[in-house]
């Protein structure tokens, strides 16, 4: 499908407001209470594969179909080998939140609302194809402001937001992968020189144990990332410990509209890929109310989840095939945009 008619097809879709009747089941249905943590040995286990995911995308740079699917029996982060480095802004193949795919990472990019100006900004291998929706735009940045993205890769949103804060401001990007972290200093030097800015920097953390002082963030972004955590219920809670009163959270991520079959929710490359580790959309509610903050707000934006069928990707046509005859994904999951103030 060409570029200009995936972007017509993700601004043309109606976006609802998730949590009411049309998007949740009833409470019975949600799999346990919003936010339950799994045992220790499970929330270790879920991070080891995502890091290790992770950290096969931080080596390629960005995901190439064509190598993938000549080396790997099957596709996905989880592969047995990664296909070499493609760099950003264009260069390579592409591959939603995880997996290989038949996009550039410029082409997902753009489908999902970055501006041409926005991409050209950025470091070349920042943009590895890993987002599902423009969290920057979102927050509405302002000069001078204290931004901290969650899960931050190679840099791509931190860059973005950098220039919006100015001088003055400053961005945090948190990221639990080594390598991914390695990268995104590795980016810091591009940026400088294009901006001229020295105010963004990159921490090794948890996002469940963000490594962030107290009240001292006006603005907390995240950008395909809270899915993947085994404990969402505190990453919210830290969400709202780190923020100043009044701060702000802009968070583009899938969420759920249904529970998922068991096959899907087990499967390692689906939970890499962003989809398995998903909640409910009104838990996401729950916790993030839970935690303190007001105003919460979900926004279905499906645009991210058509261009991945639009796009083939091999992913999400895996995940249709264990859905079964005459499934959609898109009744199963969509992309979001999940605002909300610190009361």
């Amino acid at each position: 499908m060409t570029e200009n008619t995936t972007t017509k097809s993700t601004t043309t879709k109606a976006a609802r407001a998730c949590c009411g009747d049309d998007c949740c089941p009833p409470p019975s249905t949600s799999g346990g209470a919003p936010g339950a943590a799994p045992t220790a040995s499970g929330r270790a286990d879920i991070r080891d594969q995502v890091r290790a995911g992770y950290s096969k995308i931080a080596e390629a740079g960005s995901w190439s179909a064509a190598e993938a699917d000549a080396k790997a029996p099957t596709s996905g982060c989880c592969g047995a080998a990664s296909g070499k480095a493609g760099g950003g802004g264009g260069g390579g193949g592409g591959g939603g939140c995880c997996g290989p795919a038949t996009f550039t990472p410029e082409e997902l990019a753009k489908a999902i609302g970055y501006s041409q100006a926005e991409l050209a900004a950025t470091p070349r291998g920042a943009n590895m194809g890993l987002s599902c929706g423009n969290p920057t735009a979102l927050a509405s940045l302002c000069v001078g402001e204290v931004v901290l993205d969650l899960g931050a890769g190679g840099g791509f949103d931190c860059f973005i937001a950098g220039p919006k804060v100015g001088a003055t401001g400053r961005v945090i990007g948190v990221d639990m992968t080594p390598a991914m972290l390695s990268k995104a200093r590795g980016n810091i030097a591009g940026y400088t020189a294009q901006t001229g800015l020295n105010n963004v920097e990159f921490r090794l953390g948890e996002i469940e144990n963000i490594p962030v002082a107290d009240a001292s963030v006006d603005v907390v972004i995240s950008n395909c990332v809270l899915n993947l955590s085994p404990d969402q219920g505190r990453v919210w809670r830290e969400i709202a410990r780190v923020l100043r009163p009044k701060g702000r959270v802009a968070v583009s991520d899938l969420v759920l509209l249904r529970p998922l079959p068991e096959s899907v929710r087990t499967d390692v490359e689906a939970l890499v890929g962003c989809v398995a580790g998903a909640a409910l959309a009104c838990d996401v509610e729950t916790m993030a109310r839970g935690a303190g903050l007001t105003g919460v707000h979900i926004e279905r934006k499906p645009g991210y989840v058509d261009a991945m069928m639009d796009w083939q990707d091999p992913l999400y046509k895996k995940i249709i095939a264990a859905l079964g005859s005459g499934a959609r994904i898109g009744d199963y999951v969509t992309s979001a945009d999940i605002t909300g103030v610190k009361g």
